[in-house]
């Protein structure tokens, strides 16, 4: 499992020009499910994002958690971090998940950081989104269950 996270000030996911969900400061997570990924993917990348120190305390380390900070987490479907690019020019996505795996993948890591009692909102599996971010810092880290890197 595969994430893209952003500490943001704000970000929101926009569906058929409709707002579907919002949150102010917290962490965008971009979510990519692969074909071998288990329970203990979702639930431990979840709580590896949960716990990250990557919001300033008052000496501007980063040294304080999303749940230090009281922010929340949007957390959005993204098969595309999947893609491999290392030969020719159209990505292959042969690693991704079938969708029903990813679906139920995806649901878990949502059901895990409400578990670990953060506010979390959520895209819409397999929907065409907009998805606008006002990134933080910047501040932004790749995490890979596997620890791949």
């Amino acid at each position: 499992m595969r994430a893209v996270i952003q500490r943001v000030s704000k970000a929101r996911v926009i569906i058929d020009g409709n707002e579907h969900s919002r949150i102010g400061p917290g962490i965008l997570a971009l979510l990519g499910v692969e074909k071998d990924d288990a329970l203990e993917d979702a639930q431990g990348l979840a709580r590896k994002i949960v716990e990250l120190r990557i919001f300033e305390d008052e000496a501007g380390k980063m040294n304080r958690t999303i749940a230090d900070t009281g922010g929340a987490i949007l957390a959005v479907s993204q098969f595309t971090l999947l893609g491999d690019c290392r030969r020719g020019r159209r990505p292959s996505f042969d690693h991704a998940a079938h969708p029903d795996l990813a679906r139920n993948l995806y649901q878990e890591f949502v059901d895990e950081i409400g578990r670990l009692r953060i506010p979390t909102a959520t895209g819409v599996f397999q929907a065409m989104m907009e998805v606008e971010l006002t990134n933080d810092g910047p501040v932004t880290f790749i995490l890979d269950s596997r620890k791949r890197f």
